[in-house]
């Protein structure tokens, strides 16, 4: 049977105070005023209102207990996750050849009721003060001129031409009022936005080649030479990602070119081998981009000094600290999310973060750290080091980075104002949304999974242990997840002995939340090391179901018929969100942990649904149509969806009117 922490006290204000007027006349029989305006009753009010918010935290003590218990099996609530975005940096002037934003550029968007908000650039990057001016295709015939369509968002082309046949190019004309960078930089290649979910992915399949072999090239007065390219995480044009180049300096000469006649600094992108199954196409190139995460970072803040005392903690100024990317080496450590330096006399030493002391020696320079509230803690001579009691010195936490949480999910355009001056810098934008960004696990969904966990001891043998490894994959927020044994995504309706499909529900916005190709990537990465070798795993987005309800609502006299539909409409759209919809079913409430996959529409919930939303009188005719898929169902009968499938609603349509006055019988 689940575990159900248990309320130590379970009274409230009025309880109180009923024990006290009842125990008034044995303890104070000439106390005849029990009424309000009595001093007495107001004093008895106030000392019951105090124990109330003591019996309160009284009932705290099971919650912190839950939580040292899960600390000990290694249970801990995932951080808060930062937002992610591409910020466009805009030079000052045009007669430089380019101008280097340095790591950690601040850029902020606008304030919230919680603060400014910052995004920092995560690398350094190269940004040409010589700008793109024209794009073109030449697809093996002729050229075409897209540079408008690679400069705005919605506009896609194909970069090799409608075949994509060998020697077809793409080429990148750049502006000549100062000579090429010499640099290394970087060209962000995006692909167009589809709604269409990503194809289930193979796990344990080794990776496989490029299906495309590119050849980066410039021009010169002889012709076109070699361009080095660094490295391409697009795959040939096939994934959202940059191509970093090498800059050839003095050695690329102004040309015309194809359909442009204005001498420009040309380079190009030539397709050397063709294997695609279909021909890429691009949303946008864009130079000058670079990645930034929303977060601060903090350099060079005391903590404190040793007092030789074991188990002492200390507490970052900030908080959440934000885990980096991928682990940092620092001397003989390695650096999780915080640098922690410590003098014990001889200069600051760099100590180790760790998740608990038990493989801690009495020697060893080792500390944990709670990223939610900042919290710093040090051993105790058994179980890690006690940092040295030394006048001078002190315990410094030379570099971390804080932030994170829903906020940082902003539109395109929202970042934009830089914080501090950057020589030659004149302006930034994000030309795409942030997203990413998460809040910390509530303790309830810690709860949840937490004897999952313990039952799937790191290993992912039945579909419940599947289904708790996939919401444990680190860096990918996964809200729910949904094991299927036997089930082949390329052979549907024939079981197929060994195969398992998991399809996974990232933690994202919108009412149909899908996992992207890096997500699938990590759960797969993440499930393929706890699989068993026999087993054949795939990981798949879900698969939606458009609902929308069609009804016709009588509204009191007294209501705002405007409001009245606003709210069923809303109400309608929370039901069948698939991360915060359904039925709960211990109160048959609405608000669960999502709508079940596969779960029936049932019209009598609909029908409570709406009657029970304030200021509705009642359904006109008793009549309601739902719509799945655009396909209406018949009037008041149960909708049963295919198995394993979600719901998602973008929209109803709600009519009403004012209920008129029926004469009585």
């Amino acid at each position: 049977m689940p575990l159900v922490a248990p309320e130590l006290d379970d009274r409230r204000f009025d309880d109180l105070m009923a024990e006290v007027r009842a125990r008034i006349p044995r303890y104070a029989p000439e106390w005849t005023d029990h009424n309000d305006s009595d001093p007495g009753i107001i004093l008895a009010k106030l000392f019951a209102w105090m124990t109330e918010l003591t019996l309160y935290r009284v009932n705290r003590i099971p919650d912190r207990a839950t939580i040292k218990f899960l600390e000990l099996v290694g249970v801990t609530p995932k951080p808060a996750g930062p937002a992610r975005t591409e910020l466009v940096f805009r030079t000052a002037r045009r007669d430089v050849s380019e101008v280097i934003v340095p790591r950690g550029t601040q850029v902020a968007a606008a304030a919230d009721a919680d603060g400014p908000i910052l995004f920092e650039t995560e690398r350094a990057a190269t940004i040409l003060g010589t700008p793109l001016l024209a794009v073109q295709v030449f697809d093996g015939f002729g050229f075409a001129q897209v540079t408008t369509r690679a400069a705005a968002a919605g506009q896609w082309f194909h970069p090799f031409g409608p075949r994509a046949e060998e020697g077809a190019a793409l080429c990148l004309g750049f502006g000549t009022e100062a000579p090429f960078t010499a640099q290394d930089f970087e060209l962000l290649f995006r692909l167009p936005e589809t709604t269409r979910p990503p194809t289930p992915l193979a796990c344990g399949t080794p990776s496989l080649p490029p299906n495309a072999e590119l050849v980066w090239e410039y021009r010169d007065a002889a012709g076109w030479q070699p361009l080095q390219a660094i490295a391409d995480a697009t795959r040939s044009f096939t994934l959202d990602g940059t191509v970093a180049l090498r800059g050839p300096g003095a050695l690329v000469r102004p040309a015309i070119l194809g359909e442009i006649r204005q001498p420009l600094y040309w380079l190009r992108c030539r397709l050397a081998r063709s294997e695609y199954e279909t021909p890429p196409r691009l949303d946008a190139v864009l130079p000058n981009a670079v990645t930034a995460v929303q977060a601060a970072t903090v350099e060079a803040e005391l903590l404190g000094r040793s007092d030789g005392r074991p188990d002492q903690r200390f507490t970052l100024a900030n908080t959440p600290v934000v885990p980096l990317a991928r682990p940092l080496p620092a001397g003989d450590v390695t650096v999780h999310s915080l640098l922690l330096e410590v003098d014990e006399g001889e200069g600051y030493q760099p100590w180790q973060e760790v998740l608990d002391f038990l493989a801690s020696g009495p020697d060893s320079r080792h500390y944990t750290l709670d990223r939610a509230s900042g919290m710093v803690v040090f051993g105790d001579n058994a179980r890690g080091r006690i940092p040295v009691a030394f006048a001078g010195g002190g315990i410094v936490a030379r570099r971390y980075q804080w932030g994170g949480g829903r906020r940082g999910n902003l539109p395109a355009g929202a970042v934009k104002e830089l914080q501090g001056f950057v020589a030659g810098i004149e302006g930034v934008a994000n030309p795409y949304a942030a997203t990413g960004g998460a809040e910390e696990e509530p303790l309830a969904e810690v709860r949840r999974r937490a004897g999952a966990e313990i039952a799937s001891n790191g290993r992912a043998v039945t579909a419940a242990d599947f289904e708790t490894r996939a919401l444990a994959t680190p860096g990918a927020r996964i809200r729910r997840a949904r094991a299927l044994p036997l089930l082949h995504p390329y052979y549907p309706g024939a079981p197929v002995p060994g195969v398992v499909t998991v399809i996974v529900v990232p933690d994202a916005e919108g009412p149909s939340p899908l996992p992207n190709a890096a997500t699938l990537a990590a759960v797969c990465a993440h499930l393929d090391g706890v699989r068993l070798l026999t087993t054949e795993l795939f990981v798949a987005p879900p698969r939606y179901r458009t609902v929308r309800v069609e009804v016709d609502v009588e509204v009191r006299p007294e209501a705002d018929p405007a409001q009245v539909k606003r709210l069923v409409e809303e109400r309608l759209d929370a039901f069948f969100h698939p991360l915060t919809g359904g039925l709960d079913p211990d109160t048959g409430a609405p608000g669960a942990g999502g709508w079940p996959f596969g779960g029936s529409i049932f019209v009598s919930d609909l029908f409570r649904l709406i009657l029970e939303t304030p200021g509705v009188a009642r359904l006109t005719d008793g009549q309601m149509t739902v719509r799945v898929d655009e396909e209406a169902g018949q009037f008041c009968r149960d909708v049963e969806l295919c198995p394993n499938d979600l719901t998602c609603s973008r929209g109803h349509d709600v009519r009403v009117r004012l209920a008129a006055a029926r004469a009585p019988r």
